[in-house]
């Protein structure tokens, strides 16, 4: 049950949502959890959160016309112009805090083929886990 916590966790931090995973899984890791378990529930939350922004970015444009849409005309175009000129790879770096949420919105507007997305965004995000996992185990034993 822990570790569905920590999968909702890291899915809402994905998404637009302003919410942070990163406690959960510290607390969790000093709570004694199989890390290994605890690094999987993360990376595949926070990548199907991921993968909801790339749908919602993916069918966004059909509201583009309405007074509500939240995002204006020209920011939408400066979106899709830096994903172009950086390419599809830029989504190895859908994990960072600012812009990486947005960037993965722009994926779904930009019609990003879903399994090359998913595969590269799942890099990410799993590299960003182990990372913060390594830094916290230095941290709770003193060896940083």
């Amino acid at each position: 049950m822990s570790y569905l916590l920590l999968f909702a966790s890291a899915f809402l931090a994905a998404t637009v949502l302003p919410f942070y995973s990163e406690a959960v899984l510290v607390s969790m890791m000093m709570g004694g959890h199989h890390h290994g378990l605890l690094w999987l529930s993360a990376t595949l939350g926070n990548t199907l959160g991921a993968g909801v922004n790339w749908w919602l970015g993916r069918y966004l444009l059909h509201f583009q016309d309405r007074r509500w849409f939240p995002v204006s005309k020209q920011q939408l175009e400066k979106s899709q112009y830096y994903f172009k000129l950086y390419g599809v790879w830029s989504l190895l770096f859908s994990w960072m805090p600012v812009g990486g949420d947005a960037l993965t919105l722009v994926a779904g507007i930009m019609r990003v083929n879903f399994w090359l997305f998913f595969i590269l965004v799942l890099i990410g995000k799993g590299v960003r886990y182990y990372v913060v996992m390594l830094l916290a185990q230095a941290t709770l034993t003193g060896s940083l």
